[in-house]
């Protein structure tokens, strides 16, 4: 460590604030998981490790500006919505995430955190509601899911599968049954956008009486792909 940190460590950290890369911020309807319809403000961080055939956010792989958190807190503050949701790309590949959702925390927000559970969310505040994302075959990337982050799981949170077919629903009713996620938290069953129509998705979830939430995604039904919704 240097001089000046030993001397003075609060100047020091004023010129070298926390930054995160962040894509976007902005203010819209909440699309998906147990918040949806609410107005949100939306945190996008900049990166993602996976590469999912369907991702609809390619967008967010690259770019990005640099922002300190305290800028950041302070644009979501401006909004004057309760609900945020940090969202990605995959935003827990910025370590410093965990540092903005605590702060968002800290201001009084309902905060809840889009991961693609390919990561470690054993870190995340408890008080921010985690909508994990597990991977089924069709996304290309179903080794990536990191089977230990079930235990991390609290009731308020949800795990998510996105299914592009039947195979994917077989797999996510398999992994529902075998890891007993709706003993744990909310499961939600959604439909890759024009690829499973959503009522082939709604009549097998219901023929096999199945303990989960089916959603789909509003914003869209609202926006379509338009970036910022």
């Amino acid at each position: 460590m240097s001089a000046e940190a030993v001397q003075n460590p609060v100047n020091l950290a004023a010129r070298h604030p926390e930054r995160l890369r962040i894509t976007e911020i902005f203010h819209s309807i909440q699309g998906e998981a147990d918040a949806v319809g609410w107005p949100t403000v939306f945190v996008r961080l900049t990166g993602c490790p996976l590469r999912c055939v369907w991702c609809d956010t390619t967008y967010s792989f690259h770019g990005g500006q640099w922002r300190t958190i305290d800028e950041i807190v302070a644009e979501v503050a401006r909004h004057g919505a309760r609900h945020v949701c940090v969202t990605g790309g995959e935003p827990l590949s910025q370590k410093r995430c965990l540092i903005l959702l605590q702060r968002l925390c800290d201001a009084g927000h309902e905060v809840s955190l889009e991961t693609s559970g390919a990561l470690d969310v054993s870190a995340v505040d408890p008080r921010v509601r985690k909508v994990v994302d597990l991977k089924a075959p069709a996304s290309g990337e179903l080794k990536r899911n990191r089977w230990s982050n079930i235990d991390h799981l609290r009731p308020h949170d949800q795990v998510k599968f996105v299914l592009a077919d039947r195979a994917d629903y077989e797999w996510a009713r398999a992994v529902t049954a075998e890891h007993r996620l709706s003993d744990r938290c909310q499961v939600l069953f959604s439909p890759v956008h024009a690829s499973l129509k959503p009522r082939e998705l709604a009549e097998w979830i219901l023929a096999d009486h199945l303990p989960v939430r089916m959603q789909l995604q509003l914003h869209k039904l609202l926006w379509g792909d338009e970036p910022g919704h």
